[in-house]
């Protein structure tokens, strides 16, 4: 099996609004959602059916109520439960948008705003330049325009790394781009942006999202904690596809990035927090979040890209995407997917009042996608304007569209191989700033790699002389991965290149001379 390295960043810049062929601007009616709910069920149900994913769940929300809730299929493939519209889900990335919220709460409070400088609220966070260490904001981070580039610190999260010590280590984390000029998606810069608000509270994350945002709108069923989804009775697996058999196979601990993507939730809570999005910080009758800081969130930052569909340019907001369709409506969404087990979708046009949540328990194919875009279609214009499910699905099988590094393929021996030195030659301990230290270390007669701070050995076999492979593992797994060793004049390894951990040209780590 080959895990998917998956990009939601994709999602930013090319998939959603659309909207397309319309003559003039709609008013919304109840007749209009009813219909877009009733087409959109039965293709949510097609979809179960023809077991393209185990269990998704919808809400709908439409002038203040939700008008809509409802689940399909089975959460866990062995218990067979159903999904309901109170079964809680790993959100991934949708949490980037609830955490905006959380941060639009706490600007509402007055202790920070959204230019609030990192360094004031959290001194002892450092970028690689000191006057960005300086300069950077809660805006900058929620905007993806630190700098940083895509996905910064993900495979620290994959070796195991703490959350203070994968926020620690991008100090050492070259820039891929200049301050501000460059959008580039991270988790992990998303995170510090929302780990620093909470500190002018004194809270932790977790304890602000609870108090600042579930608590008040009675989200009972929500959390940023991975204890409290595991907890859950009622609750969907991530499931992923083995030889064509849907299977639960992994589990996603996403609590290192929790403000980009550790909430857990149901449709039934989201489509409350939906209601406090379209009503400008409203929730029954009460203010929860100011109005202005709220906006900021909708408002664009950054250009992401331009709509296959229409040539118009998307956005992204603080923690949402933005753009807007030829009748000028503005639309927010954001998808989030663990390749783990996980894809859901949120989409709203607040000039109709209008949204759409759709989470799944599968790795992402792009039905929780292609349900909401058409469910929207539908309700602005009485029909689809494209097979968003054709679209999106095919989108999402091509490994090089959503941002899958795979490497070369090492399933292949090469041709004429040469002997591997003796194990002594490669045995030793070697230092990457970035990554800390690995050891490779002599196993069953054979070698293993030592990674992070927890010390997990994978077994490697030999390929060609100097570089073996190891099976990769976790959210941002490719397959099998090569380990070139260099070899100094002595006849021993002076350093080792580890492919996967080389997207950025950071993987190389060097021999620790022993200490005698």
């Amino acid at each position: 099996m080959r895990i998917i390295r998956w990009s939601s960043a994709i999602l930013l810049t090319l998939l959603v609004p659309i909207c397309v062929n319309a003559q003039q601007k709609s008013h919304m009616t109840s007749e209009q959602v009813d219909k877009a709910i009733g087409d959109v069920e039965k293709l949510a149900q097609k979809e179960i059916q023809e077991n393209a994913l185990p269990g998704l769940a919808m809400a709908v929300v439409f002038q203040d109520k939700m008008v809509y809730a409802k689940g399909f299929g089975v959460r866990d493939v062995n218990t067979k439960a159903p999904v309901d519209a109170d079964t809680v889900f790993q959100l991934a990335s949708v949490s980037k948008s609830i955490g905006s919220t959380v941060v639009a709460e706490l600007v509402s409070e007055g202790k920070i705003t959204w230019d609030s400088k990192l360094s004031t609220l959290d001194p002892a966070f450092a970028m690689f330049d000191p006057w960005v260490t300086r300069e950077i904001t809660i805006r900058d981070m929620y905007a993806h325009r630190s700098g940083l580039p895509e996905h910064a610190g993900d495979l620290l999260e994959d070796l195991e790394f703490t959350r203070a010590e994968i926020l620690h280590r991008l100090r050492y984390q070259h820039p891929e781009s200049s301050f501000r000029s460059h959008y580039a998606y991270t988790n992990f810069g998303m995170t510090e942006g929302g780990i620093a608000a909470a500190k002018a509270y004194g809270l932790e994350w977790e304890q602000a999202s609870e108090q600042k945002l579930y608590r008040p709108l009675g989200m009972t069923s929500t959390s940023s904690r991975y204890a409290d989804f595991v907890a859950r009775p009622n609750k969907a697996l991530g499931h992923v596809l083995v030889d064509g058999k849907w299977m639960q196979k992994f589990k996603r601990d996403p609590d290192t990035e929790s403000p980009a993507g550790g909430v857990s939730s149901s449709v039934s809570d989201l489509a409350k927090w939906m209601r406090l999005q379209l009503a400008n910080g409203k929730f029954g009758g009460k203010q929860i979040v100011n109005e202005k800081a709220l906006a900021e969130t909708h408002h664009p930052h950054m250009l992401t890209g331009f709509s296959p569909f229409t040539g118009l340019p998307s956005f992204y907001g603080l923690g949402w995407n933005v753009s807007y369709d030829q009748e000028g409506r503005v639309h927010l969404n954001h998808s989030g997917a663990f390749a783990l087990g996980a894809a859901t979708h949120v989409n709203l046009v607040p000039g109709e009042q209008l949204g759409i949540v759709v989470l799944s328990n599968a790795y992402p194919l792009g039905i929780a996608e292609a349900l909401g875009t058409t469910f929207l279609d539908i309700a602005l214009y009485g029909k689809p304007t494209q097979d968003w499910l054709v679209i999106f699905k095919q989108l999402f099988s091509n490994p090089a569209a959503i941002g899958t590094v795979l490497g070369f393929d090492y399933s292949k021996s090469p041709a004429a191989p040469t002997p591997a030195l003796k194990n002594d030659a490669y045995i030793g301990r070697y230092a990457n700033d970035f990554f800390g230290d690995i050891s490779i270390i002599e196993k069953d007669g054979g070698l293993a790699i030592v990674q992070g701070p927890k010390k997990r050995t994978f077994t490697m076999k030999h390929y060609n002389r100097d570089t073996l492979t190891y099976e990769t593992e976790c959210e941002n797994a490719v397959g099998r991965s090569g380990i070139t060793f260099t070899i100094g004049a002595d006849g021993k390894a002076t350093q080792v290149l580890v492919e996967n951990l080389n997207v950025r040209g950071e993987g190389t780590f060097k021999r620790v001379p022993d200490q005698k």
